[in-house]
């Protein structure tokens, strides 16, 4: 898959034992597929714990990835997520669909994870909302400052819809905000009728979404490439 702004996105049916895969040949074409492709700077190949493919972590890291830290996979119930939550006082959530409001929100991610603010994360984010596929932007604000935010990615054809991109900001953790956030976006979720949660979850917010009911299905790995 490709994205916005020059992004690249390997993902594959589930790997078993009964299913040979050659990883030399599997991660060479589809470097080769993206290296054809001018626009293409970065990939992203996210592998799985719970599939069969030996040799792919060496193969990729002989190919130019690198590996990032591990998540968990997480699978639950949408109902056991739509609690109530007590914000801070000043806190308040809602959805944001305009550019400026994107903006700042992805400007707030990127600092949340320890990234350079990007206007590339940004321009994808607003040319996925074009889309409209569904994809619902959530974000919590401190006197009109985003301070937490994520994404609601309804599965079509599924009950499922994934939880995306939640950060905080450093001196807004541990106040029940991303907790809040996960709430709301759970309660949305139930709205639109599908009543499993799934995300890849840090070590930050694992524990939080299991202490509402989430289990650790699997883990998954992503490997970064840049041209």
């Amino acid at each position: 898959m490709s994205f916005a702004r020059g992004r690249g996105f390997i993902t594959y049916p589930h790997v078993d034992r009964a299913r040979a895969v050659n990883s030399s040949s599997l991660v060479g074409e589809a470097l080769a597929h993206y290296e054809s492709a001018p626009e293409i700077t970065r990939v992203e190949w996210k592998t799985r714990g719970h599939d069969h493919a030996p040799g792919l972590h060496d193969e990729l890291l002989a190919h130019g990835f690198v590996a990032e830290e591990s998540e968990s996979i997480m699978i639950g119930p949408a109902a056991d997520l739509a609690v109530d939550v007590e914000l801070p006082a000043g806190v308040r959530l809602r959805q944001v669909s305009t550019e400026t409001e994107v903006r700042a929100m992805c400007a707030m991610q990127d600092e949340a994870f320890g990234d350079p603010v990007s206007e590339h994360h940004a321009e994808a984010v607003l040319q996925r909302l074009a889309t409209d596929d569904g994809m619902e932007l959530w974000v919590a604000e401190a006197n009109g400052q985003i301070v937490s935010a994520g994404r609601l990615e309804p599965v079509p054809g599924t009950q499922f819809a994934g939880i995306w991109g939640g950060g905080t900001l450093e001196q807004w953790r541990g106040r029940g905000i991303y907790r809040a956030l996960t709430a709301a976006r759970a309660r949305s979720a139930l709205k639109l009728g599908k009543t499993l949660i799934h995300s890849d979850s840090t070590e930050y917010s694992r524990p939080i979404l299991e202490r509402y009911g989430l289990l650790k299905v699997s883990a998954t790995t992503p490997y970064q490439w840049t041209c």
